[in-house]
């Protein structure tokens, strides 16, 4: 394998934009082309009917990395690839990802999938709500979503109400 970033022959990564759910099937389109292709997935937990289960899922979905170079246009071919739609461009201009960032993803990498960070939350947890109309409100966290929302719990006039709020509202309430 050649060196990603040393001198002229410096490799990048194009970004491209699957046919939705197609991301597999472009991948293996570009690789028996010879290009070398990064699809991120990470593990997420689905609820079926027969019990949860964990399966891969693309990290962003109808996208994968390309490994081109730069300097030499032979990445023409990737345009009419079963499953690609298009490669992602601004204007004329084709922007393309260094390879530190891909580098950098495969880093996190845990038996082909891309572990997240801890989530700052969990249940349990006494939060503050910061803004809008429970501005202040004390709350406890009953359930921690996939999407950044809090399933809460709050103390509004005697009554226990149940809500949802992205977690970007909040802030851990401190022991006074």
């Amino acid at each position: 394998m050649q060196n990603e970033t040393a001198g002229p022959t410096a490799f990048a990564w194009l970004v491209v934009n699957t046919h939705p759910h197609r991301e597999q099937l472009a991948a293996d389109n570009l690789m028996r082309q010879q290009f070398a292709v990064y699809y991120p997935r990470i593990r997420k937990q689905l609820r079926l009917r027969t019990g949860p289960r964990e399966a891969l899922r693309p990290l962003f979905p109808s996208y994968l990395f390309v490994r081109v170079n730069p300097a030499r246009s032979h990445w023409r071919p990737v345009l009419s690839t079963y499953g690609v739609r298009r490669v992602v461009q601004f204007g004329e201009q084709t922007p393309y990802l260094d390879a530190s960032f891909v580098r950098t993803l495969r880093a996190r990498e845990v038996d082909g999938a891309i572990v997240k960070p801890a989530a700052p939350y969990a249940a349990g947890q006494t939060i503050r709500i910061s803004g809008g109309a429970f501005d202040g409100v004390v709350a406890k966290i009953l359930d921690v979503r996939d999407s950044d929302r809090l399933v809460i719990l709050m103390d509004i006039l005697g009554q226990s109400v149940r809500g949802r709020i992205r977690a970007d509202q909040v802030s851990l309430e401190t022991a006074t």
